[in-house]
């Protein structure tokens, strides 16, 4: 299996670059209360840099802004979901615990303020892709069963035909959504050579060694960026 990034996407964003987890043999099953204090201290951080400013200004949110501008998606309108999240904890309109995989990965999300996505590899029948939508493109949004169907042009994690993420960063499929059940799992980290690179490899890192002090899982990083292109795993 591998995660590839098309050559078109390096033409709308040059220095757009991903950080690679993927972990295999987990138990994502009960509760970690670990992992309940490391996403409560992330919603604090958050609650306390915006306690006075607002997300949206923010420098570390300002390139997926930009980014979106180039690819004629409106930020305001379609937030990343960095900045969904952290808006969010802003506005004080609480922050729920899913799973203790799906936490982790927002509590490391929220505490480099970096998009930080999950997918479950064993719903995944080839490559997963980021790249721009072709005509018949499905994608099944979060919490529903009746498929959308995407026109040209949008930039989207897939695999295959089936869309795991909509504009980009900004919503992620029901196919592939990480439950209790899930035990092989794909993490992406999104974000920007020229802008927060060391964030994208702090927050790589962290979750890598947290995955195998927390689930005892085997575990693989990497990195993709327009230098190299995709990531065999």
């Amino acid at each position: 299996m591998k995660f590839i990034v098309e050559d078109e996407v390096f033409a709308k964003l040059d220095n757009v670059c991903f950080g690679i987890v993927v972990a295999r043999g987990i138990n994502n099953q009960g509760q970690n209360g670990e992992i309940d204090k490391m996403l409560d201290a992330s919603i604090k951080f958050i609650e306390e840099k915006f306690a006075n400013a607002k997300v949206k200004e923010a420098r570390e949110i300002a390139p997926y802004r930009e980014a979106f501008q180039k690819l004629n998606i409106n930020p305001n309108k379609f937030m990343s979901s960095i900045e969904a999240m952290a808006t969010r904890i802003e506005k004080k309109k609480g922050f729920p615990k899913i799973n203790p995989v799906v936490d982790l990965g927002n509590a490391v999300s929220l505490k480099y303020l970096v998009p930080l996505g999950a997918h479950d590899l064993d719903s995944a029948t080839g490559d997963i892709c980021v790249r721009f939508s072709n005509q018949g493109d499905r994608f099944i949004p979060f919490g529903q069963q009746e498929e959308e169907l995407l026109e040209p042009g949008e930039l989207i994690y897939s695999v295959g035909d089936k869309v795991k993420t909509r504009r980009w960063i900004w919503r992620q499929s029901e196919q592939g959504k990480v439950t209790e059940e899930s035990k092989n799992v794909f993490f992406p980290i999104d974000g920007f050579k020229d802008h927060n690179y060391a964030s994208v490899i702090a927050a790589r890192d962290e979750l890598a060694k947290l995955l195998q002090q927390f689930f005892g899982c085997q575990v693989t990083v990497g990195f993709v960026d327009k230098d190299n292109r995709s990531m065999s795993f």
